[in-house]
């Protein structure tokens, strides 16, 4: 596991052994940065789950200004900080062992992100729930990008399956938003590929009026095959 690119190009990255973290394969990583490379330079970046940290360093590499890390791990803290001293990253990056849920809690109404990065344990709930908070507390600066990561049954050879937009739509609201309708009405999904078993969701806040709050930049890469 290293960094695609950037000031930290080629850094090889450590992870927290055992089965409560689960990194993003470098072929999903690469297919991410792809997707949103014209909305990461000068921003403000929040890795909600952030396991190893590769994704928020990744994307301080590639010139995001700063980034908040949170794991409620001792063992990821432990990872990220090795990682951000590694990739001499470490300066703009702040570190917070705790809950996702404490984190938001006490930094609601005092940050605001332009990017954010949500993988959180497939099947948990906890992404439908950091969505809502997300979006009540207005954590998503306008135009922000939310970069999803979610499992998908649908088996990896089911081609057809796999590219009906119909039940692209019922996975995204259920893997995704938890079948919460009005969640879903928060955000505009942008894109939503699959690579594999895994699924990576796109989205951009909604004003309160329910329309797109104005991206800055180029619009995203094209869906890769």
């Amino acid at each position: 596991m290293r960094v695609i690119t950037g000031s930290a190009r080629g850094t090889k990255l450590v992870t927290a052994e055992g089965e409560n973290t689960r990194p993003t394969s470098d072929k999903v990583k690469e297919a991410v940065f792809s997707m949103i490379q014209f909305d990461i330079e000068g921003r403000v970046v929040l890795d909600l789950f952030a396991g190893s940290g590769q994704m928020a360093l990744e994307a301080l590499s590639r010139g995001a200004e700063r980034a908040v890390l949170v794991d409620s791990s001792k063992e990821a803290a432990a990872c990220i900080e090795e990682n951000a001293r590694k990739t001499r990253l470490a300066g703009r990056c702040r570190i917070v062992g705790n809950t996702y849920t404490s984190y938001l809690r006490s930094a609601a109404g005092r940050e605001k992100f332009d990017l954010i990065f949500l993988d959180p344990p497939y099947g948990s709930g906890m992404l439908a729930k950091a969505l809502r908070t997300i979006a009540e507390e207005d954590f998503a600066a306008p135009g922000a990008t939310l970069v999803c990561e979610t499992d998908c049954d649908i088996p990896p050879k089911a081609t057809r399956a796999r590219k009906d937009e119909d039940l692209a739509a019922e996975a995204i609201l259920r893997d995704v938003f938890g079948g919460d309708e009005e969640l879903a009405a928060k955000y505009t999904v942008l894109k939503s590929p699959l690579y594999g078993r895994t699924r990576i969701t796109l989205l951009t806040p909604r004003d309160p009026d329910g329309e797109e709050t104005e991206k800055d930049g180029p619009a995203p890469a094209e869906d890769a095959e």
